[in-house]
């Protein structure tokens, strides 16, 4: 071991077991030299490598500081199979990578990290973000570009602002995103749904709906819908935007999951709007990591004035450090190279998730597009959290459906599948488990 790293090893030691606590100052270089018996360079040698753990810092003239005592923790390993997180293995993502990218946005934009930001979000980040989009088959002026803290926060202000057709009730698909139907339910906004299935929606239903109440907005997501994991064909989605053209209702489409997308020529709604119906809201959340609270709304030209009004109300602007970041790491190349990546680990894990039901739950009613969750329908006579409970005795974690209605629709007996969080070598296993549950449940009955 060379003399510096074991002085490394000496110091990170009485930082992790605490006799330098955070905020402690180090002796100076002069005195570490005389008592590790070593030159000057050589500490710091051993001081960097402390520093580009972020474990200490230096202050001009002062010296050098504890940051913390603690190591990055490292995941560990888990004695369940985890269908119900639909988070993304955050150990899986390059955090070096983009925490150099921080580390340059601070030293690129220090002088904005001091006074609030633009209300529209970061202009570099709006630039780059129309170039990514884009690549969706999304194309749009940058003035129609609103960053937001996640897609919840567009959710919101969309639900609560004035819209030109003059309306108030929200459509909803049911099921649907868990986390706006809790919303939807908290602040009793005026919602109704409509059934979608494996086959879709009845779109002589929609028109129905469309006809007889105050539809404000449809909120969808065609592209591999949370729960169900289904899409919607171009016919499909051709036959949504006449009808909201030809009754004066706005569209909200939720493209969540785009970055996973394995088809090519699948679009957006947006892409054939022609008559400025459809806004596109996108997240990093599944492709990145859902702390970051940066997502993307494309907007009408009638709406922009409205939304920005509503924005201010609630924040001044998102996160500037985590614009910047993002931006640098758009801009880099490194989010292009990283989304192939876990796009095709996601896929691999996808077909490993549809072989398995294909193998395990074949007579169940299940989607079969290759997507990161999927779902079986249940018989009536099977009690649907009994399954969930008796599977979590067995260390098999499933997410009861109720979150994804409205209380007043009838909920579907279904079973949510999501892989984000398991490793592909624990799907078949897991699969395999709850087709045995039900099979001794169905024969109970």
């Amino acid at each position: 071991m060379l003399k510096y790293e074991w002085i490394y090893s000496q110091l990170l030691t009485q930082i992790q077991t605490g006799s330098l606590q955070a905020g402690a100052k180090l002796p100076s270089i002069r005195q570490l030299s005389q008592q590790f018996s070593c030159s000057k360079s050589t500490i710091l040698a051993s001081l960097k490598k402390l520093e580009d753990q972020h474990l200490i810092y230096s202050m001009l003239k002062s010296g050098y500081y504890v940051v913390d005592h603690q190591l990055p923790i490292q995941p560990k390993m888990k004695n369940y199979i985890d269908f119900a997180t639909s988070s993304p293995n955050w150990h899986a993502f390059p955090y070096q990578d983009f925490q150099h990218c921080i580390n340059k946005a601070i030293d690129t934009y220090q002088a904005d990290l001091f006074r609030y930001g633009t209300p529209k979000g970061l202009p570099s980040l709006i630039a780059e973000a129309k170039k990514l989009l884009t690549s969706y088959q999304l194309f749009t002026k940058e003035e129609n570009i609103f960053i937001t803290s996640g897609v919840q926060q567009s959710l919101s202000l969309l639900s609560i602002m004035p819209f030109p057709n003059g309306r108030s009730t929200i459509l909803v698909e049911q099921p649907s995103y868990h986390l706006y139907m809790d919303y939807l339910k908290t602040y009793e906004l005026p919602a109704m749904g409509i059934k979608r299935t494996t086959d879709g929606i009845d779109l002589d239903e929609l028109e129905n709906i469309f006809s007889k109440h105050d539809i404000k907005f449809f909120y969808t997501m065609p592209r591999l819908h949370n729960p169900l994991g289904t899409s919607y064909s171009k016919k499909e989605k051709d036959s949504i935007r006449k009808l909201a053209y030809k009754y004066n209702v706005y569209i909200v489409e939720d493209d969540y999951l785009a970055d996973f997308e394995q088809n090519t020529k699948i679009d957006p709604l947006f892409t054939e709007d022609t008559q400025d119906r459809v806004i596109y809201l996108k997240s990093f959340s599944k492709i990145m990591f859902p702390g970051l609270r940066i997502g993307l709304a494309v907007l009408p030209n009638v709406l922009i004035n409205t939304f920005q009004q509503y924005k201010n109300t609630t924040d001044i602007d998102s996160s500037m450090i985590s614009q910047a970041a993002l931006e640098l790491y758009l801009k880099s190349g490194m989010f292009e190279r990283y989304q192939k990546k876990v796009s095709e680990a996601y896929a691999s894990r996808a077909n490993q998730l549809q072989q398995s039901i294909a193998t395990h739950l074949a007579d169940y009613q299940s989607s079969k597009e290759i997507c990161m969750h999927s779902h079986i329908i249940l018989p009536r006579q099977v009690n649907t959290s009994k399954i969930i409970d008796h599977l979590a005795q067995q260390n098999i974690l499933l997410d009861p459906i109720k979150r994804n209605y409205l209380d007043a629709f009838y909920r579907e007996r279904i079973i949510k599948l999501n892989v984000s969080n398991i490793d592909e070598s624990k799907i078949d296993v897991g699969i395999r488990e709850i087709a045995l549950a039900l099979h001794n449940m169905s024969n109970y009955f």
